[in-house]
């Protein structure tokens, strides 16, 4: 391991040699039941790390008899205690926020500064979470003469949540603390790609005073996965990947009555109009196809060209150029992913696209084995395309041509998915036709990635997302607990009318 991932004081068993992570049961480190492992790689550098067992239904039910120990006095501890717990997390996560990134970068591949950003949107929502006591209060109201009705707000039970690779911190961190906050314990299960920073939260968490039990998590994959749906006393999943996974996740688990948010994958379409800034357009959709890779399911990965924009093509290749892997520009999370971007490509090129910026074949030197694709501008793309249609998950952004903005909304309209849309341009009133008509659940005007802040939810639509609500923000009170509604008649002598 390197010095990143060295520095984690639990999780990892080092006395075979090869560390083996292990999942957090009850507040102790315990080894997985399961025999078959998968690696767990740098890919930046394309070394292992170390060695993660995959857990099986067992190791499942022990982790869900541990939150369902730890809820009945985690969820009777008042709002504010259970958020105190959350103000000095949201402080440890500052202090050792250096620390983190170097763990995200170490294991995910993107780059110190989007490792460090991850750990600062963290922060952002941990400290939503403090909040929960005034956004989450019960709601009382005199209906009627000596007659009060009221609502009060109660944890859903054992909420799991299943993430994946490409934020190893932010995204459990999109569930962890609100869940907690609102009286519900835990089951945490990281993408068996990146699993050290999963560590990490737990240890912090308990620095931070949690309770022994009330977090959780399991290591594992699909067995791991199915498991988790399948179990009667788990109340609800939150899952985020792919849309095909997504699909099945969300059916299983609502198939043994459980509530599900499933958010799936993307394939956002941002317009560009011939009146765009020219420097802010076209620097804002080089960095929105390029960040973290192009591993991100808010990235750009469809221009869709209005009429005669070729000054702004030119000078989003001119910054595409900018972006240089291994610098400013990090690693895909795998050979596999290396080798599948590239063939999208490829294939591309060969149905008749143009390769303006190609990053195919890219190798950095000091770090040769490390899995990196370059950023990839194509032109000329036809919307029947693969390229246009599936997602793509690296810096790779498809060009299509269009001669009106209706022609270009039809093309995103058509798109199964609905995670995000932009529009580059000065015309406020083509900037609300979008608004309006874009079939998505985030939208951007001169955006690259229009990611909501707190407390504003993140969510899309279509098939990006299955599932009601939305995972962060105010949306998710209404997932994470359930209303209880009570009358209250004391005065006998009131004045009687239906309402009485």
């Amino acid at each position: 391991m390197s010095s990143a991932s060295q520095q984690l004081a639990n999780g990892v068993d080092r006395s075979k040699g090869i560390p083996v992570v292990q999942n957090y049961i009850g507040g102790a480190w315990r080894p997985s039941s399961g025999s078959a492992a998968v690696l767990v790689m740098d890919p930046s550098l394309g070394s292992q790390i170390a060695q993660l067992p995959l857990s099986t239904a067992q190791d499942v039910d022990a982790a869900v008899r541990s939150a369902a120990a730890a809820f009945p006095a985690w969820s009777k501890t008042p709002i504010k205690e259970r958020a105190q717990v959350f103000y000095r997390y949201k402080a440890l996560l500052e202090r050792n926020l250096d620390e983190l990134a170097a763990l995200v970068h170490e294991e995910n591949g993107k780059t110190m500064p989007e490792a460090i950003a991850e750990v600062e949107k963290s922060i952002e929502v941990t400290e939503f979470a403090c909040s929960m006591p005034q956004l989450a209060a019960g709601e009382i109201l005199d209906v009627s003469n000596g007659v009060e009705c009221r609502i009060d707000r109660f944890p859903v039970g054992i909420v799991a949540s299943i993430t994946p690779f490409n934020f190893p911190l932010m995204v459990p961190n999109w569930t962890i603390p609100n869940v907690l906050v609102l009286g519900n314990t835990m089951i945490l299960k990281p993408s068996q790609l990146v699993p050290l920073s999963a560590i990490r939260i737990a240890e912090l968490l308990k620095e931070a005073g949690l309770p022994d039990g009330v977090f959780n998590i399991v290591n594992g994959a699909q067995e791991t996965v199915e498991a988790v749906c399948d179990h009667p006393a788990i109340d609800a999943v939150t899952f985020v990947g792919s849309t095909k996974v997504a699909r099945i996740v969300y059916q299983r688990a609502t198939s043994h009555l459980k509530r599900a948010l499933c958010l799936g994958g993307a394939k956002n379409h941002l317009m560009v109009l011939p009146d765009a800034h020219e420097e802010m357009a076209a620097s804002n959709i080089a960095a929105s196809m390029s960040g973290c890779a192009g591993q991100r399911c808010m990235a750009a990965s469809n221009l869709l060209a209005v009429g005669q924009v070729d000054h702004i093509i030119k000078r989003l290749c001119e910054e595409a150029r900018k972006i240089v892997p291994g610098k400013n520009l990090g690693s895909v999370i795998s050979k596999e992913a290396k080798e599948r971007i590239e063939r999208y490509i490829t294939e591309a090129e060969q149905q008749g696209a143009t390769i303006l910026v190609d990053g195919r074949g890219t190798h950095v030197a000091g770090k040769e084995d490390g899995y990196y694709v370059g950023p990839t501008v194509i032109d000329f793309v036809r919307p029947d395309m693969k390229i246009a249609q599936e997602e793509v998950f690296g810096p790779v952004l498809a060009i299509m041509r269009t001669k009106t903005l209706d022609e270009a909304l039809a093309i995103e309209n058509n798109s199964p998915y609905g995670n995000a849309a932009s529009i580059f341009t000065q015309d406020g009133g083509m900037a609300r036709y979008v608004m309006e008509r874009a079939s998505a659940g985030m939208i951007g005007v001169n955006v690259g990635v229009p990611v909501p802040r707190e407390p504003f939810s993140f969510g899309g639509w279509n098939e990006s997302k299955f599932g009601a609500g939305d995972i962060t923000g105010r949306s998710s009170i209404e997932f994470l607990t359930k209303p209880k509604k009570t009358t209250v008649k004391w005065n006998p002598e009131a004045k009687k009318n239906w309402m009485s």
